[in-house]
């Protein structure tokens, strides 16, 4: 195997997703969302979307031969969200979400990924560090705005990382020691736009339904 670049690849990820990411975070949805013009069912139905993504990218993950140390249990989202949205819609809560069609589309791709490190990898960066960064604003907002305590945004916690700046610095490191050639690394940092506008499609769906 031939590797020839010398740029870490977590900062090759940074970089070559910058407006993807700057995309996907200036949707109307979450401006509103994050803003307290919008309600507590419009958290709920973004809740559900993500049971159905981290289910799939959760998935994913259990069919890879070579992690390549990049699972964690400490990152496991789906029980958390599922009892988020027990919270959320009350003890009958699967007979209440629904799954948008990009979400669909989401779960499609992650599907898709099989048992390939480079994809699994895109998508596993783009949703985990995701969650330890922007997420724990999304957490202050949504508490400032909407009411909330623990119960209902348990997604955003994780009892078992004690620190989450230095366990980002051990996953961008994880990230950086894969051992993928310049071919490899250039999927994943296109599957990883790639998930960025997939996330924003998901983004663009909820606003349609959660009007101002």
């Amino acid at each position: 195997m031939t590797v020839t670049s010398v740029v870490p690849l977590s900062l090759a990820l940074r970089e070559g997703t910058r407006g993807e990411h700057e995309t996907a975070e200036r949707s109307g949805f979450v401006e509103l969302l994050l803003s307290g013009a919008l309600d507590r069912a419009a958290y709920a139905d973004l809740a559900a979307q993500q049971l159905a993504i981290y289910r799939a990218l959760e998935l994913a993950a259990s069919r890879l031969e070579d992690d390549g140390r990049l699972v964690f249990t400490e990152l496991v989202r789906v029980p958390t969200i599922e009892r988020d949205l027990a919270y959320l819609y009350g003890p009958g809560w699967r007979s209440h979400v629904r799954v948008l069609p990009a979400t669909e589309a989401y779960v499609r791709r992650l599907e898709q990924t099989g048992g390939s490190l480079p994809l699994y990898a895109a998508h596993a960066y783009t949703r985990y560090l995701g969650d330890l960064s922007g997420g724990q604003i999304i957490k202050r907002m949504l508490q400032r705005h909407y009411g909330f305590t623990a119960d209902g945004i348990a997604f955003y916690d994780f009892p078992e990382i004690h620190r989450l700046k230095p366990f980002k610095d051990v996953y961008r490191e994880r990230l950086d020691a894969l051992e993928l050639d310049d071919e490899a690394r250039a999927t994943v940092v296109e599957e990883a736009r790639h998930a960025f506008r997939l996330n924003a499609a998901v983004f663009g769906e909820l606003g349609a339904v959660h009007v101002r």
